[in-house]
């Protein structure tokens, strides 16, 4: 196996580009598992950890780009972000990220790597489709961005080309609350059996929701997403920030239920994913809502 190791985005672009069949690698956290217990043998391994363009993040107007070699720390905010870092401007995503194997995983994995890797149950995954994402990605022939609904083609797949990679996330600065909650043996260090997250969009009236483990990809709850937007404007809760219908909780948990296409695995059956994501989904509404409204 050839092991190959760029010092400057450029250069590892050109090595891409020439070795379109070399694995990335940053943090190894997915790469390096699948090395060990053999499920891949790539002929060469594309080592991103020493390219400086990878790293950090900034504002650019109402947005914010999230380099690909971030790591979940950073995202926390438990590692060089401080108060005002990652880990404050986008809860949702920090909160996924926590739940993220050990100390010593979040210092080293990437929000790179775990687009990368495609997996359904990708804990970053859920709240990067309810914050509406885009994902940079960038070749020698040039850049380009795939909205994150788009990115996610089947199991631990993506459309990326085969010359292409990961640059850097775009998200939208967040306009309310977010959300995240997963179901597993722990809270952290496992993988989840289903997993939920929520963003309230109070600015332009919307809700985004992201649902991994439950399906070939990780998948929004489309039908739950218009149904809250739409009972939310109707009744001038946005405006009032009155405590919700319990009516309208339950019907935005059976609607997330109902989106997902689980199967039955080692992990968990079908059906208790499918009930778990009802429950997730209305606990979440719950928080997210008392945090609008000033009460939690």
């Amino acid at each position: 196996m050839e092991f190959l190791r760029p010092r400057s985005w450029g250069d590892a672009l050109a090595v891409k580009a020439a070795n379109p069949d070399a694995l990335p690698i940053a943090g190894g956290t997915d790469v390096m598992v699948e090395l060990n217990f053999a499920r891949r043998r790539p002929a060469a391994l594309l080592d991103l950890t020493c390219v400086p363009e990878l790293a950090g993040w900034s504002d650019v107007g109402d947005r914010l780009r999230v380099g690909a070699g971030v790591t979940y720390a950073e995202l926390t905010g438990e590692r060089g972000s401080g108060s005002g870092g990652l880990g404050a401007r986008l809860a949702g995503l920090a909160m996924a990220a926590r739940t993220v194997g050990s100390p010593q995983i979040r210092n080293r994995g990437t929000i790179g790597g775990n687009l990368g890797s495609a997996s359904p149950a990708g804990d970053c995954h859920p709240s990067l489709l309810a914050a509406g994402a885009q994902v940079e990605a960038e070749s020698v022939r040039g850049q380009r961005t795939i909205g994150i609904d788009d990115f996610f083609t089947g199991v631990k797949r993506n459309a990326l080309a085969p010359d292409e990679l990961v640059s850097a996330v775009w998200i939208d600065s967040p306009s309310g609350p977010e959300q995240f909650a997963k179901i597993g043996t722990r809270n952290a260090m496992v993988i989840a059996v289903a997993a939920f997250a929520l963003a309230l969009r109070p600015d332009r009236g919307a809700v985004g929701t992201g649902i991994g483990s439950a399906a070939p990809t990780p998948v929004r709850a489309h039908e739950a997403e218009a149904f809250l937007a739409g009972a939310l404007g109707e009744a001038g809760l946005w405006e009032s920030r009155a405590a919700l219908p319990s009516s309208l909780v339950a019907e935005f948990g059976r609607l997330v239920s109902a989106a997902a296409r689980p199967i039955d695995d080692v992990r968990g059956t079908a059906a208790y994913r499918r009930h778990s994501l009802g429950v997730l989904a209305r606990r979440t509404l719950t928080w997210a809502w008392a945090e609008y409204g000033g009460k939690g």
